[in-house]
């Protein structure tokens, strides 16, 4: 694809026909420019199959925020919707709807607040509030849910991974997996859920980690196939990287030749004074042949090296991985936790695509209209319950209990102030008959989500680094019950609206 051609699939025009569609549809009635309220928020956690999320991450405003920053109505976009075609031949875009979509050009009216990145998020809580002119508000969504689905899905997944390793070291792998070049983003995601390091350069570089990786099978391959042999190809390694010398072992026979070779280089470059990182197991009973080869790396005096596991491993694999070496390291004369604490986590397939749940059911939807001096709420109603919105101009806030763990997030409008009432009524999104009174006495907190991004176009938001968001993730994640960080069969995290807001949700239904 040629730059022109990139810059063209690449900018503003990265959204769907229909939102272009619409915005021509509000300037013909007159309501292009009259300020509106879009909510982004996902309807339910993924679901694996057989495990199941219980909470998600946030991830991707930084990358929205630059795509919006650079993304505007350029000749070129405006010549190529000039020349789209009707069924009959008519243009689908008029002259005068264009002249208007190139001079407003760009996201500079819109106002943006937002959950963080790194926080947990749960459904129905808006992750991004949009207010501004119709038109270009309507551009947005597309894009906006491209950027922000992916990436809360993906560190979503990281989080769960992270979890399951009890706090060990993360390899994202993924790279030639992935979707294309979505990959860049699902690094930068990974990060935020807890992967450590990647094994992807470029991104790495940007983002200012340094890239991880070992060697191939293919130089094992070589050497055997050329007559040398497995040590060979391991002293070669060594000799080129003797202080970052870190083994594949299973390119021939795992136990008989990969441990005994890679035990013999380390030795050489031990006499050396340099000191190994470690060998990788690729294929086979992992949990099996991360016993045997921590017990042959600690009678060959190599009791620090790492084990780095990898081959289609998520968060179910670690776990039932880690099970296994509880329970069977001792028939080898090893301790359990001698072998836990030297695993390394090589994660690519499963991490990078979400194996299991590919996609994040995020939405973007209208739920207020400005009239006058006042915003009118809007409503989409479903025959599904769950899918009928909560309307309004709305803010969200967060609710702990006396030990300071999360309790409930909390939906209201915008004229609202829980903090202020000595009692909170909670009332569940859609069924009336569920709801519960929480003191003012019984909370430790009431915490405000949502944090203004942009105004007007303008970032008025310091955007952290990605150190600072791992540390908001962990700070969310300690705050939450362990039952809804389980990773098979969740505890349910409240999520519930004010008595006021639910009284307008039925008016309007009604």
């Amino acid at each position: 694809m040629k730059s022109a051609e990139r810059a063209t699939a690449e900018g503003i025009l990265f959204t769907d026909q229909y939102q272009l569609s619409m915005a021509q549809l509000y300037y013909r009635m007159g309501l292009h420019e009259r300020l509106v309220q879009f909510d982004h928020f996902f309807r339910s956690y993924p679901d694996y199959g057989v495990h199941q999320a219980g909470y998600c991450v946030n991830a991707g405003l930084e990358w929205l925020l630059d795509w919006m920053r650079d993304a505007h109505f350029t000749d070129s976009d405006i010549a190529y919707l000039r020349g789209q075609r009707d069924r009959v031949g008519k243009p689908i875009f008029q002259d005068d709807f264009l002249i208007w979509l190139r001079k407003a050009g760009d996201f500079n009216g819109i106002s943006l607040r937002a959950i963080p990145e790194g926080r947990v998020v749960h459904p129905d809580v808006p992750l991004t509030v949009v207010c501004g002119p119709f038109a270009m508000a309507q551009i947005l969504e597309t894009p906006l849910l491209n950027h922000l689905n992916f990436q809360t899905l993906i560190a979503t997944k990281a989080s769960r991974i992270r979890e399951s390793t009890h706090g060990r070291t993360v390899l994202e792998f993924g790279l030639r997996r992935a979707q294309g070049k979505a990959a860049n983003a699902g690094v930068r995601a990974a990060l935020i859920g807890g992967a450590d390091f990647s094994s992807n350069v470029g991104i790495s570089h940007v983002l200012g980690y340094p890239p991880k990786g070992t060697h191939a099978h293919s130089m094992v391959q070589a050497f055997v196939a050329l007559g040398e042999g497995e040590l060979a190809a391991f002293r070669a390694y060594a000799e080129v990287y003797p202080d970052d010398c870190l083994l594949l072992v299973d390119t021939i026979d795992t136990l008989a030749s990969g441990i005994p070779h890679a035990i013999q280089v380390f030795e050489e470059l031990k006499r050396k004074g340099h000191h190994p990182v470690g060998i990788r197991l690729d294929s086979g009973d992992l949990a099996y042949l991360a016993i045997r080869a921590a017990r042959m790396l600690d009678d060959a005096g190599f009791p620090d090296t790492a084990i780095v596991l990898s081959n289609e491993l998520d968060e179910l694999v670690i776990w039932q991985i880690l099970t296994q070496i509880q329970r069977q390291a001792h028939e080898f004369g090893v301790e359990p936790d001698s072998v836990i604490n030297r695993l390394v986590y090589g994660v690519g397939t499963r991490l990078i695509t979400s194996a299991g749940d590919a996609a994040l059911s995020g939405v973007y939807k209208l739920v207020a209209v400005h009239d006058g001096d006042e915003w009118k709420p809007a409503l989409k109603v479903s025959d599904s319950p769950g899918k009928t919105l909560n309307p309004g101009y709305k803010h969200a806030w967060r609710l702990y209990d006396r030990e300071g763990k999360a309790t409930a997030d909390l939906l209201g409008l915008a004229d609202e102030h829980p903090a202020a009432l000595d009692e909170i009524v909670l009332r569940h999104p859609f069924d009336p008959t569920l709801q519960r009174t929480l003191r003012r006495s019984d909370m430790s907190e009431i915490e405000p989500l949502h944090v203004d991004v942009l105004s007007e176009g303008q970032l008025v938001y310091d955007l952290p680094t990605i150190e600072d968001v791992r540390a908001r993730r962990l700070a969310d994640l300690d705050r939450l019950d362990f039952g809804v960080k389980r990773l098979v069969h969740p505890h349910v995290y409240h999520v519930s609206l004010t008595q006021k807001l639910w009284d307008l949700k039925q008016e309007l239904i009604a």
